[in-house]
């Protein structure tokens, strides 16, 4: 349903009626017995002589608030439109009871203009009517505001925004537990208490009598009591809040490991086992979902080399070849800086590399001997074709970080150092770090496996070819480091071999 202004006017009516009546609630609020001492006689005699003025306070008193309520409601567009109507309930609320505010500055006001020519003491009369509008203003706001926010939450919110999704809207008030407790506390438990002290306070000064000091540590010993008792029930509702809040944060950005650790045997314990299962479930699946579509990849990646009889389990082999070099980079203080999100996304991507190699014909692809120059040509488009394919295969997959190096491993893996490469001929830092650690890995694997048109290399040559290509096909210091991995790579190779 759209929220015309008309359809909005008509709800602030209704909020400003409700908001008017709450005021008026305060305003018929009893006030403490002192009115009969001789300090607030006199105050009352002198108001019999200056009625003029009570009609001037009173209509301040609610005129403003009505005023600003309007203004609010009114000078909105846009978005910005929609924020105010969201913010509605809490900004009507602390407008309207503004009118206390004023109501008790007017009075103050006119009190210091007629004193001097009167000689009345008017500290008692201040003091009990600061505290009057206080607890007036205080029940006021309670009223309205709860008022407001359970009829804008259960009926206007959910007819105007029926997919919920507030957020979305700038400066929204969001008001926390601690405020709404705060609140419901202090209307319930500590307004009595301060109702009864004001009243007890004015009474005395209006009789001329000194406080009853036992007494008023007393009822200060209450309230404090009642603020301790608040503090404590906020920390008891907000904690366990704030972590299911946190866990559903950590969720919401695929964190789905998070656990809230709320040990009790409460509704927050029950609560935090529910939301710990569902996370686990979560995990779970996603954990199958990523196993399925890494078998789908490698699944893929197997059946394009079955059709190379040159490079039987060479997907294989790069892709543990890759998972022992980025241990050790992560370990060399020059490339200390990879993540282990980086590490494990080209870990990941390390078998799609030759993908492309499904656009080869087969009589270029299982050819045993060399390629002339124009079956060369044809199979280095294998690189592009392979970035193609590859975006197309993990187009909806959500780790975009995964995705693009994937691409570009697929893309520059034959580029080389200094530019001889294919097939954008990228040079040293241009070319993507992923593309250049895969470079390192598919020509070991190229030098020390056979392959038709050769035989294996030893591994005293495959290294020497590496060390003698570091600045030219190679990068310097990926290379020096992958060739401190040659005890682990030999290990690896002699595995297959065995």
């Amino acid at each position: 349903m759209e929220l015309t202004l008309k359809k909005r006017m008509r709800i602030v009516l209704l909020y400003g009626i409700i908001v008017a009546f709450s005021n008026v609630i305060g305003v018929v609020l009893p006030i403490p017995s002192s009115l009969q001492s001789l300090s607030m006689q006199d105050y009352a005699r002198l108001l019999e002589r200056y009625q003029a003025y009570i009609p001037f306070i009173m209509i301040i008193t609610f005129a403003i608030p009505t005023v600003l309520c309007l203004i609010y409601t009114l000078r909105s567009s846009g978005d910005k439109f929609y924020s105010r109507f969201i913010n509605m309930p809490a900004a009507f609320s602390f407008l309207g009871t503004s009118g206390w505010v004023f109501f008790f500055i007017l009075e103050a006001v006119i009190l210091f203009l007629v004193k001097y020519n009167n000689g009345i003491s008017i500290t008692p009369i201040l003091i009990t009517s600061g505290l009057s509008a206080l607890l007036m203003g205080l029940l006021s706001f309670t009223i309205s505001y709860f008022s407001l926010e359970t009829l804008h939450r259960k009926l206007f919110l959910p007819m105007f925004f029926p997919d919920g999704h507030l957020s979305r809207y700038k400066n929204i008030s969001n008001p926390s537990l601690k405020f709404l407790f705060s609140i419901f506390y202090i209307s319930a438990g500590i307004f009595p208490m301060l109702y009864i002290l004001s009243a007890f306070y004015a009474e005395k000064l209006g009789s001329g009598t000194k406080p009853d000091t036992a007494t008023l540590v007393t009822q200060i010993v209450l309230i404090v009591f009642g603020i301790i008792l608040c503090v404590i029930f906020l920390d008891y509702f907000n904690a366990p809040l704030k972590k299911l809040y946190d866990g559903t944060e950590k969720i919401k950005e695929g964190d789905y490991s998070t656990r809230v650790k709320i040990v009790s045997t409460d509704s927050f314990g029950n609560l935090a086992d529910s939301f710990n299962e569902m996370t686990a479930a979560l995990d779970a699946k996603t954990r199958k979902i990523l196993s399925i579509q890494n078998s789908i990849v490698t699944g893929m990646a197997v059946m394009v080399e079955s059709r190379d009889n040159s490079t039987g389990g060479h997907i294989m082999r790069t892709s543990d070849c890759v998972k022992i070099f980025t241990h050790e980079l992560k370990k060399s203080p020059e490339f200390s800086f990879l993540t282990d999100s980086f590490c494990e996304a080209v870990i990941k991507a390390a078998p799609m590399h030759d993908l492309g190699k499904i656009a080869v014909d087969d009589a270029i692809l299982r050819k045993p001997g060399k390629f002339t120059d124009e079956e060369y040509e044809k199979m280095k488009k294998h690189s592009e074709e392979g970035a193609r394919i590859v975006k197309n295969v993990l187009k909806e997959v959500e780790d975009a970080e995964l995705k693009s190096i994937a691409i570009n491993i697929a893309h520059f893996h034959h580029e080389k150092f200094d530019g001889s490469g294919y097939p954008d001929k990228l040079s040293g830092n241009a070319i993507p770090l992923e593309a250049r650690i895969m470079a390192l890995a598919d020509v070991f694997d190229a030098l020390v496996s056979r392959r038709c048109y050769k035989d294996s290399f030893s591994y005293d040559k495959a290294f020497d070819i590496i060390k003698d290509s570091l600045g030219t096909h190679f990068d310097p210091a990926l290379g020096s480091v992958f060739i401190q991995c040659r005890p682990k790579l030999e290990e690896l190779y002699n595995s297959y071999n065995a």
